[in-house]
């Protein structure tokens, strides 16, 4: 079927290019005492980012105009190649290891995280494969099985570096996925139900993931150690009120709350702006999520239509996991918020997911 190209969606763009926009401003509110303190320079973190997002800029533009037909054929050599990547970190000296975790390829500023990547490769390939055997779907062996599978690899490899967060956010993508797609409720619960138990499993397994989730149901009990990033979080929060105390103001990103520019961003975020910030931020999901699923739905065909969906609920998931980590709702898992937060493997590959879903855009005939 011949589609009728368009101009990409006017307002997943905007949506998109106003989170960047407060991410950077927000990277060099929170890392610049940080900054200062570990290189002599306040700028450090927002000359990285402002980089970062401008590579990432040009991956979405350059993702946006690849015809879309090949898309489909492009899909599984891309999820081989980020499936070796991961394979690679298993090997002694490889990776690079930061706080405990080897998550990290490459050499001096050229460092990516191969996570990163598989997350935009497995929509690709989820994507049209399900689309290929849609009818195929309600199948246990035949449909729902083997994208089970590559996912059930995928994530195993992650956990081994180790990284619940992004193990969760590429299960939850495929899990959408495949409903979407038509598989089985009864098959679908069934995945629900193993996916609580391998989640508690992987807690009980593992002593530090037992005292996250212990310091989750009280973490005031234990504030100075196992609690404290949740507690200085809800602090930093609590702090902002109404308003905010001011963009520059915040006084938990001296050095009181960890992971202040990456994972717990939003803290500051919340604290510099109030509510009101906080608030125009996850408004700014909602919308994106709102305007992607509008495009999945129009979409005419159903591989442009699951390739929306995975990338849409992607960002949804991994953002819905921030968020409920830094207000306590959630466990501590290390997943950084998207656009937002200071990463550039994260950036980059998030907004090369975005280049996917406006590549797709373009086809679905709404109306601008």
């Amino acid at each position: 079927m011949e589609l009728k190209k368009g101009a990409p969606d006017f307002v997943i763009f905007l949506t998109v290019l106003l989170l960047l926009s407060i991410g950077i401003v927000m990277v060099f509110s929170s890392s610049q005492y940080a900054a200062f303190y570990q290189y002599q320079d306040s700028f450090y973190f927002l000359r990285r980012q402002f980089f970062n997002a401008l590579v990432g800029i040009g991956a979405m533009i350059f993702v946006m105009k690849v015809n879309y037909q090949k898309l489909k054929g492009l899909a599984k050599p891309a999820l081989i190649v980020s499936f070796v990547l991961l394979a690679i970190l298993l090997i002694d000296g490889i990776g690079i290891e930061r706080k405990g975790s080897v998550r990290w390829l490459g050499a001096g500023p050229l460092q990516f995280q191969p996570s990163e990547l598989i997350k935009v490769t497995m929509v690709m390939y989820m994507a049209a494969f399900m689309s290929e055997k849609q009818h195929l779907m309600q199948s246990f062996t035949k449909g729902f099985l083997p994208p089970l599978g590559i996912m059930g690899a995928a994530c195993a490899l992650i956990m081994f570096q180790p990284d619940l967060g992004t193990a969760l956010a590429l299960a939850g993508t495929t899990f959408v996925m495949l409903w979407c797609a038509g598989a089985r409720k009864t098959h679908m619960t069934l995945l629900a139900v193993a996916g609580i138990a391998l989640i508690l499993a992987a807690i009980v397994l593992e002593p530090y993931r037992m005292e996250r989730l212990m310091a989750f149901w009280d973490p005031w009990k234990d504030a100075q150690d196992t609690g404290f990033q949740t507690v200085q979080s809800l602090l930093a929060i609590g702090s902002g009120g109404f308003a905010g105390v001011g963009l520059g103001a915040s006084r938990a990103k001296t050095f009181y709350l960890p992971e202040r520019h990456t994972d717990f961003i939003f803290s500051i975020l919340s604290e510099e702006l109030g509510f009101i910030g906080g608030a125009i931020v996850i408004i700014l999901f909602l919308l994106f999520v709102w305007r992607g699923l509008k495009v999945a739905v129009s979409f005419p065909d159903s591989f442009g239509s699951l390739l929306a969906i995975g990338v849409t609920s992607m960002v949804g998931i991994q953002a819905i996991i921030n968020l409920g980590v830094v207000t306590g709702s959630l466990p501590v898992t290390g997943i950084t918020l998207p656009f937002i937060s200071y990463g550039g493997s994260s950036l980059l590959f998030s907004l090369a997911g975005i280049g996917l879903l406006l590549n797709v855009s373009r086809y679905a005939g709404l109306d601008r």
